[in-house]
């Protein structure tokens, strides 16, 4: 069994390169759900005749998943000093990942299913945004975002961190397709432009 988790489970690692022995600090009703979820299908894991591995994924984009419409409307970003960093995974390096952990996945271990990429949240919409022909997002400071933004938007400017994927592509023999995001952002433009 492979269970896709979310790299939430971490928490706000203030910028940190995080592997899968990190203690894990979910911050949101959904992280914590998740690493509910996480203990559960390991204690099922633990029955003979049973393996499951789970992929701990971050913000999955492909073609269909870009954040063309936000940056339409508007979408704001923090300003630099103030910017996360955030992960990402194509949805065909996930979907590769998902059948290297049914090979090659070892009992009851955790994978931190990410590119290669080190980029901060408001880069990656610089990074779209540029390669669409789009209005690059207005950046904002942390005390703006608190005032104009969602609870569920702050929540994704709230907790930085670097995921090390180097245990996936040992243990799962994992070769990206897209291993960085500008590499899968270029894609999905390409496939646009046909």
């Amino acid at each position: 069994m492979i269970y896709i988790s979310t790299s939430g489970v971490y928490g706000d690692c203030a910028g940190a390169r995080v592997d899968e022995t990190r203690r894990l600090r979910p911050a949101t009703p959904r992280a914590q759900r998740r690493v509910d979820a996480e203990r559960q299908l390991r204690c099922f894991g633990c029955r003979p005749g049973v393996r499951v591995s789970i992929l701990r994924a971050p913000g999955i984009y492909a073609a269909d998943r870009l954040p063309l419409e936000r940056l339409q409307r508007g979408v704001k970003a923090l300003r630099c000093e103030d910017d996360v960093f955030t992960n990402h995974i194509h949805a065909d390096d996930l979907a590769m990942l998902t059948c290297a952990a049914l090979r090659f996945g070892h009992a009851n271990r955790c994978y931190n299913s990410s590119d290669d990429s080190e980029t901060k949240m408001g880069d990656y919409f610089d990074l779209v945004a540029d390669r669409f022909g789009l209005p690059r997002a207005p950046r904002i400071s942390r005390s703006e975002a608190q005032q104009s933004l969602s609870p569920i938007q702050l929540s994704f400017m709230s907790e930085s961190r670097r995921l090390d994927n180097r245990r996936a592509k040992r243990e799962l023999r994992a070769q990206w397709r897209y291993p960085q995001v500008t590499d899968g952002v270029n894609a999905a433009w390409q496939e646009r432009q046909h």
